[in-house]
């Protein structure tokens, strides 16, 4: 009989890791564009170029981090009143962006309102001022942020903490999540359109008229790596030289001959393998929020997770439109944007305030 039994076990076939492991949730967002701006572009660049600006009044600070080199943070909200506040929220920015960028100064402004105080990160090299030494930041750069969440828990160790990114930033965020699941600094995070595979998106922001928005960050990043060539030497880090630097027409030859050499990466391909996010979503124990468009123009719908790639603890809310941190609502000449609203209520349910 047990002989029996035991033929019997060996032949029953292998759980798979769907049948031991729940994952995490991908569900429709409610997010519903307005009629104006059902077109992806509408929803990237009305938010950008044509919506007006909400007042934010920043504090700027100098963080100086291990290696002798430092980033710029900027503060928002009644800091000397932090400890009665509903919490800190952490930003992280996109490619390129600052305190100024749109995303980051409107939604700053909404938690104001809401009673966080904000703190935004600045990566090194942005908002205005060059870093000292020659490396600089990219999308899964975790180092640093992980070096400024803890310098704030030591400052506020009573205030409740979570964390946002946007683009780039949202990348970077998904992956120090997943890099560290035992962290207990942050009660939860959000993540606003990740790229989630860095290599698709190179490709994808390549074609069509997705070209023109890695054209105009691309100049950008160039005349920051030319203006920045003026004052530290690159020799010994770099093979391109400024007007080498210039004649560079995508984000994949500025990966391959920028990003990897200067952060210890083989190629670009490499650096995309290695700072994905989409191969740490399924680590992530903290609470985490990823807000997405299916028809983002930075990326295809091919960067996007399956249900088993995601931890219990993560929800992904798609929508099938809303651009690249768009989600614009409202009439064109009274818009407003629908994840200030999002994040609102998912920051409330988190930290139950």
């Amino acid at each position: 009989m047990s002989q029996s039994l035991t033929a019997s076990h060996a032949l029953a076939p292998p759980q798979t890791l769907a049948e031991n492991h729940v994952f995490g949730e991908i569900v429709q967002s409610t997010f519903i564009p307005p009629w104006w701006a059902k077109n992806r572009h509408v929803q990237t660049i009305w938010p950008r170029f044509f919506q007006r600006r909400l007042k934010v009044h920043w504090q700027k600070e100098r963080l100086i981090l291990p290696d002798g080199d430092f980033v710029n943070l900027a503060w928002s909200g009644k800091r000397q009143d932090i400890e009665q506040s509903k919490g800190l929220v952490v930003v992280f920015h996109g490619l390129e962006g600052s305190n100024k960028s749109h995303y980051a100064n409107d939604m700053t402004a909404n938690l104001i309102a809401q009673g966080y105080v904000v703190v935004l990160m600045h990566f090194r090299g942005c908002g205005g001022e060059h870093n000292a030494l020659p490396r600089a930041y990219h999308s899964g750069e975790t180092q640093d942020a992980w070096y400024l969440l803890n310098w704030l828990a030591e400052l506020y160790p009573g205030v409740p903490k979570v964390a946002m990114g946007f683009s780039l930033g949202a990348n970077m965020l998904l992956k120090l999540l997943g890099e560290r699941p035992e962290q207990t600094i942050l009660r939860g995070g959000i993540a606003i359109s990740p790229p989630f595979k860095l290599a698709e998106c190179s490709l994808s922001i390549n074609q069509g008229m997705s070209r023109m928005y890695q054209s105009y960050l691309l100049k950008s990043m160039i005349n920051n790596l030319v203006d920045k060539m003026r004052t530290i030497d690159y020799s010994d880090h770099l093979e391109i030289d400024d007007v080498k630097a210039r004649k560079i027409k995508t984000f994949k030859e500025f990966d391959d001959h920028v990003t990897a050499p200067l952060h210890g990466f083989a190629s670009a391909d490499d650096y995309y393998d290695k700072c994905s996010a989409i191969n740490f979503l399924a680590s992530i124990v903290t609470p985490t929020l990823i807000i997405h468009a299916k028809d983002d123009p930075f990326m295809s719908e091919s960067v996007l997770p399956k249900k088993t790639d995601l931890a219990t603890m993560v929800r992904l809310e798609l929508s099938d439109r809303g651009g690249h941190v768009g989600f614009m609502q409202g009439t064109p000449w009274q818009p407003r944007i629908w994840m200030h609203e999002r994040v609102n209520q998912y920051f409330q349910e988190i930290l139950r305030v």
